[in-house]
């Protein structure tokens, strides 16, 4: 099947399979997708924690509106950002950049030092929602992704990201959890799966000049 048959076929699922699993080759394929997904200056100020534990999975539905996707699911993948991002994260990326493509300090010092000087500009509060945007843009590579794979996924913003961040421990790694995702496979009984999709013509979404 091609990307938009793929496209098609996916839907948010409202009731996973719980007999059905993800294989490790695929779980990997989804932490490699999430790794290469683009980021703004390529900074990476996002994590994903891959959780499947039944136990702690039930105790995050009553924080996610009910919604019993996420223990159904084979796996939960939750994305985080950092609490607080400073300039030694940004000298660490060059520190990357260079190890990496051996790039001389002639070429990166101009841009590292924009940088720096940018992200000490910014107030918490600007970079809370500038590093939120890239864990959007994960969250949309990775259900990309997974219809690919012929994966099931339903995103959600449905939750308390302070019960999440308590049960998951996220205090001790400095991040807090903005988006959830669970993956898995779609149980047969589930009345979406079989429904049309619901969308605007194309030419009405999009605008060519």
């Amino acid at each position: 099947m091609n990307s938009i048959e793929n496209l098609q076929w996916r839907y948010a699922v409202k009731k996973f399979d719980e007999h059905k699993f993800l294989s490790e080759e695929q779980l990997n394929i989804l932490k490699e997708a999430f790794n290469l997904t683009a980021t703004s200056y390529g900074l990476q100020p996002v994590k994903m924690v891959v959780l499947k534990d039944k136990d702690v999975q039930q105790q995050l539905v009553a924080h996610s509106w009910n919604q019993h996707q996420v223990v159904q699911a084979s796996h939960l993948l939750v994305l985080c950002i950092p609490k607080t991002l400073t300039t030694t994260d940004v000298e660490n990326y060059f520190k990357l950049v260079k190890d990496i493509r051996n790039t001389p300090d002639e070429i990166l010092n101009p841009f590292k030092e924009f940088l720096v000087n940018d992200i000490k500009n910014k107030s918490p509060e600007v970079l809370f929602h500038w590093m939120k945007n890239q864990a959007y843009i994960a969250l949309g590579n990775l259900m990309t992704v997974a219809a690919n794979e012929k994966i099931d996924s339903c995103p959600m913003e449905g939750f308390v990201p302070e019960k999440y961040d308590e049960i998951l421990g996220l205090e001790k790694y400095g991040l807090q959890s903005v988006l959830a995702l669970p993956v898995g496979f779609r149980a047969e009984d589930d009345y979406m799966k079989d429904l049309k999709k619901v969308r605007k013509k194309t030419e009405e979404v999009v605008i060519e000049l």
